[in-house]
């Protein structure tokens, strides 16, 4: 062994437990319990064990009444299934002033400032490379203490007034659409009473969906039962239909996957970049067919796309809560002949949708509207094409699409980068390649820049190889441990480098080429490696967005020459806003 080397043991998936208190007898009691007593411990491999992720990838938390369990609009890692007492989920009409979210800790100027002078000469120093082994993680993966001081709401009937409830009993689970897809919560929800929950990380709940059907068939089930008329109560256009009407509406609505839920791995580049990658993408629905009703995006982001020459051109993309087919389906209402499909509708990796069939809109929801308000809804989401240009009209898509120049848009389309919600956007006709962006980075990083001013180009402009924060970051999908993952109330993907075991999952499953592996010294210079292997033992890093900075991204900060921003890439009027400035 060299001497600039220092055998260490390498950190393990389960170094850091999710609580400290699930024992042999607690996971005996989850294994009599629905769903789990239909598990087959004989289907899962013997690396990740049935009573093991139960003991580590589950705790039983206690809420007292009022307590608040999850909260609308935080992004969060875990689903909880009811084991005794009641929740009480709210869809709507809570004063968010009531939820006490905490403010995310900034660090101030003069520690800001010390921090320089303590950053090391050497690259990727580490004081600690493994978790202490009575450490848990909770959902925002910080360390924390299952005795903590809860936020709960003292008079439940007068806070909740008119709001929309919905009542979940022991048996029901809750909260793993968020988890599984990382996306926010879409309710917030309280303890009715004393309640134990089970809540049970997604990397474990992944796990065990994986190996087993009973506990996909149960979540399948739930979201029928709890979810579905929330997603179309958000919908403007079934958003005041009576309950009853609505309750038809519910019961006629199919449920649509496209894709792959880990479509990253599949991702091929070099496609991408010839303009091939349409050819791949799954059909939703074609240009030219029937119309037979509309879709509704549940997650996941799609191409809206026409004929153009001997292909097609992309004139949009649908995100989560924006329509399909609106148009179409309200001329076939209106008129005595079928109409077909205007644009064709492709998955852009892994998509949810809801298809609400032609039949069901005739029958219970356009005759709650007047022909005159029928006609004026067509004519505000007609698309108007031309052989130049395409423009969408608010509403068809969830939101009025400002024009953006159309090689703009599939370049943003055909690589993903709609995904990024924080990109790092260069104008390289006002950059001078000084990089003052890449020196800040790293005096804000102990001398680590943490990305690397170089990425894919359009025109005048780059997209940098910095994290982009991404609305589906799909590097948290096969973290083993948890290391990966967004913080609740940000949306910020970070690393904890005390729990990331340097498998490289999430650095190769990137897009982007966005994570990189490092390999990590002590304070002496030594390179760390594993005591058994005697290899060099790596930690993931990529940009956290300064988030603990008082002053946002250090590298938008220090450019000179205002040429870099970091931007919502699928926020099109900004975008637009930007190029055009």
């Amino acid at each position: 062994m060299s001497l600039l080397e220092l055998a260490v043991e390498r950190p393990q998936r389960w170094d850091v437990p999710f609580g400290d208190a699930m024992g042999e007898a607690e996971v005996d009691q989850l294994l009599e319990l629905d769903p789990f007593y239909e598990m087959d411990p004989t289907s899962f491999p013997a690396a990740l064990p049935l009573r093991e992720i139960l003991k580590n990838d589950t705790r039983i938390n206690y809420y007292p009444v009022g307590g608040i369990i999850v909260r609308e609009g935080d992004y969060g890692n875990s689903a909880f299934l009811v084991l005794r007492g009641k929740v009480q989920v709210v869809l709507s009409g809570l004063d968010p002033e009531l939820l006490g979210r905490q403010p995310i800790r900034k660090q101030g100027f003069l520690k800001s400032l010390a921090r320089m002078w303590r950053n090391p000469n050497l690259p990727e120093v580490r004081e600690q490379i493994r978790a202490r082994q009575d450490l848990i993680v909770n959902d925002s993966d910080e360390v924390a203490d299952l005795s903590q001081t809860r936020v709960f709401l003292q008079d439940i009937p007068r806070v909740l007034g008119d709001s929309r409830t919905v009542t979940l009993k022991p048996g029901e689970l809750f909260g793993e659409l968020a988890a599984l897809t990382r996306t926010p919560r879409s309710a917030t929800v309280l303890a009715e009473g004393d309640a134990w929950l089970l809540e049970i990380r997604w990397q474990g709940l992944r796990d065990l969906m994986r190996h087993t059907d009973s506990l996909r068939q149960h979540v399948e089930q739930l979201y029928r039962q709890n979810s579905l008329r929330v997603h179309l109560r958000e919908t403007p256009l079934l958003s005041q239909l009576p309950a009853e009407v609505l309750e038809k509406v519910v019961a006629e609505t199919d449920f649509e996957s496209h894709g792959n839920f880990e479509w990253h791995a599949t991702f091929d580049k070099t496609s991408q970049r010839h303009g091939e990658a349409i050819i791949t993408e799954p059909l939703i629905a074609e240009e030219g067919s029937l119309c037979d009703g509309i879709l509704l995006v549940r997650s996941g982001f799609a191409r809206l796309s026409h004929h153009f020459g001997s292909g097609q051109r992309t004139v949009a993309y649908l995100g989560k809560g924006q329509v399909f087919g609106l148009n179409e389906a309200i001329g076939s209402a209106l008129g005595t002949l079928p109409v077909t499909l205007t644009h064709s509708l492709r998955a852009l990796g892994y998509v949810d949708v809801l298809r609400i069939p032609q039949r069901v809109l005739n029958e219970h929801v356009f005759p709650h509207f007047s022909r005159e308000a029928l006609a004026e809804i067509a004519k505000k989401h007609a698309i108007s094409c031309t052989t130049e240009q395409c423009e969408p009209s608010n509403g068809q898509h969830g939101g009025e699409q400002p024009r953006i120049d159309t090689p703009l848009l599939e370049f943003l389309v055909e690589r993903r980068l709609i995904n990024g919600q924080q990109a790092m956007l260069i104008d390289l006709d006002r950059c001078t390649r000084c990089d003052d962006c890449v020196r800040a980075c790293a005096a804000t990083h102990n001398n680590n820049p943490r990305f690397v001013r170089q990425g894919e180009r359009h025109g005048p402009f780059m997209i940098a190889q910095a994290c982009m924060h991404c609305a589906d970051p799909v590097c948290m999908i096969g973290c083993p441990t948890g290391a990966i993952g967004r913080d609740m109330a940000t949306g910020i993907v970070r690393i904890n480098d005390l729990t990331c075991i340097g498998c490289s999952t999430c650095a190769n499953s990137c897009p982007y080429d966005n994570i990189n592996m490092v390999e990590v010294r002590d304070r002496s210079g030594a390179i760390l490696v594993d005591q058994n292997t005697h290899q060099p033992i790596h930690k993931a890093t990529k940009c956290d967005l300064c988030a603990d900075q008082s002053g946002g991204p250090a590298c938008q900060r220090a450019c000179p020459h205002d040429a870099l921003v970091r931007m919502d890439l699928g926020n099109l009027g900004q975008l637009s806003d930007w190029v055009g400035r």
